[in-house]
């Protein structure tokens, strides 16, 4: 049938070469229908196709064609220069050439592995999180256990803190909860994260790490105290992955559909139990095997072993912070048990490595700002900071699209006006790239449920220090709450490293914050270190003096 016909009848004609609206919906048929078969005529021809049953797929390049030789370059010649039109040879080399990405500033070596999480019950009366919603609710997860200083080409071994992160594939988006093995960290305030990590990395002119420069900055920053009494213990060296304890850290909110707030603190009690390393013990291991837990924990996934975690949780209402005697969104110190007890919400199990480690565990980023309704950041001055800095990370090395890999997606849809940029493969369709937009009825719309809660604020804006930090506190309670083989430990594996600093004035005074925290380890550590304890007590002083 012509797309086009005149007919005859009683009407009035229509001009000439105008078609008839039946004509007109014929042709938007037609074209609807080439359209479909143009479109499925090209995914036919751009899907790559596996090989025939009992046949090895052909060699290609990255645009498809296939590749005569891969053993040989393109000369001139049997004996003359490789030609630069061997365009296979190229791209192998300039591949070759860009395989590495920026190594993450910190967490740099690590091994990951996926698996699910499941809710203990309904948890909705606290928080409003989807995933957390009803009993037996399956949520798949990946996780990443990492040192944290240390470079991708160190022992799994080293002295160090772990990192302990996890991505949580909910329906209502992911949720990373980043933390560690240990449960508080070296400072409150986001503005000294740089310094810690300069202080703790190789020495710009030397590119070796020194004690010298991290107990320089560790001395003279004594909310640091708690978290070395964790890091020199047998904790800085873990056994395994599989069984170490992991924490939040942070302090952070769950909100219930009512608004009502719960601050929350995290805990992944490993089911496995914990097991360390001794100093000597971790030097040894690192020696013969620098990939000892990685290997301890893939092994482990193969022979069908799947570690399990708990993951507890301690709640304080807003009304109820004033329960503790020091700022309770100070990431320096833990919540006291006797105090605010955990308590059991779900288990994660942990199933399968990677399938590619650089798609998978190199290319997976983790964000302490990407929460999901119901849970939320606190005001904790550590978190406001690794927020921002987390995303920005990644975005650095990765590239801006670093949430359309495969390991970062999501996987409920995204619908935002976000746009372009290197690597950008969302394959948006229309115009409307701005909000908001009149021209497109079915927009997405805005979820009132994702608004944060509102919180109280007072005072003038300001730079302040944390009121009565307490620093020592935790580190002696800690302390004295050691038996005696690991308060030996502590002096052995803090003396070991004490004793390569050069500068003693730094000594005395790192010395004198442990003073503060327990005065017979203070007495133990200098004696450990040939300080003349009397020394310590003029610094203390000194220090209590000028604080007034």
């Amino acid at each position: 049938m012509p797309l086009a016909t005149r007919v005859t009848s009683d009407r009035p004609s229509k001009p000439a070469g105008r078609p008839i609206p039946f004509a007109r919906a014929v042709l938007a048929v037609a074209v609807a229908i080439l359209s479909q078969v143009a479109v499925a005529y090209a995914q036919e021809r751009t899907t790559p196709k596996d090989a025939p049953p009992g046949q090895r797929p052909k060699l290609t390049t990255d645009t498809g064609r296939p590749v005569g030789t891969d053993q040989h370059s393109l000369t001139a010649g049997p004996e003359g220069p490789t030609l630069l039109e061997h365009f296979y040879l190229l791209e192998k080399l300039a591949r070759f050439d860009r395989e590495r990405i920026p190594e993450r500033v910190v967490h740099a070596r690590g091994a990951g592995a996926r698996g699910e999480f499941v809710s203990y019950a309904d948890h909705s009366a606290r928080t409003r999180a989807a995933f957390l919603s009803a009993k037996g609710k399956t949520t798949p997860v990946f996780a990443r256990f990492s040192t944290v200083v240390l470079p991708k080409g160190s022992a799994d071994t080293a002295r160090d803190v772990r990192g302990f992160a996890v991505k949580f594939y909910t329906e209502e988006g992911n949720y990373d909860l980043v933390g560690n093995d240990i449960p508080v960290f070296f400072i409150r305030d986001a503005i000294k994260f740089p310094d810690l990590v300069h202080s703790l990395k190789p020495s710009p002119v030397t590119n070796v790490q020194e004690a010298e420069r991290f107990f320089d900055f560790f001395s003279a920053l004594p909310e640091t105290t708690h978290m070395l009494t964790f890091l020199f213990s047998d904790q800085g060296t873990p056994a395994s992955f599989r069984q170490m304890d992991g924490f939040g850290v942070n302090t952070f909110k769950w909100v219930n559909d009512k608004g009502d707030v719960h601050y929350i603190k995290y805990r992944w009690k490993s089911d496995q139990g914990v097991k360390t390393l001794t100093d000597e013990e971790a030097k040894v291991m690192g020696g013969k095997e620098p990939a000892s837990l990685t290997k301890d924990l893939y092994d482990a996934l193969k022979a069908g072993i799947y570690p399990s975690w708990e993951l507890q949780v301690q709640a304080l209402r807003p009304d109820e912070l004033n329960k503790l005697d020091f700022d309770a969104l100070d990431a320096t110190k833990v919540w006291p048990e006797s105090i605010v007890a955990f308590k059991p919400i779900g288990k994660m199990t942990i199933r399968k490595g990677p399938d590619n480690f650089f798609e998978e565990t190199e290319q997976v980023a983790f964000n302490t700002g990407a929460y999901v309704p119901g849970i939320e950041p606190s005001e904790d001055r550590l978190l406001q900071g690794r927020n921002f800095s987390y995303s920005d990370t990644q975005r650095y090395r990765l590239g801006t699209n670093y949430q359309q890999l495969p390991i970062n997606r999501p996987i409920d849809p995204v619908h935002n006006v976000n746009q372009e940029g290197l690597a950008d493969h969302m394959m948006r369709k229309g115009d409307i790239n701005y909000s908001p937009s009149t021209r497109q009825p079915e927009a997405p719309v805005e979820d009132k449920r994702a608004l944060i809660s509102a919180t109280p604020l007072k005072g003038p804006v300001q730079y302040s220090a944390v009121k009565d930090p307490k620093d020592y506190d935790q580190a002696g309670e800690r302390i004295r709450g050691m038996n005696s083989t690991d308060r030996d430990h502590l002096i052995h594996n803090l003396t070991g490293e004490m004793r390569k600093v050069k500068n003693r004035e730094v000594v005395v005074r790192q010395i004198a914050n442990f003073t503060r925290a327990d005065a017979d380890f203070g007495r133990r550590l200098a004696e450990a270190n040939g300080v003349d304890f009397e020394k310590v007590k003029k610094t203390i002083n000194a220090s209590v003096a000028a604080s007034r």
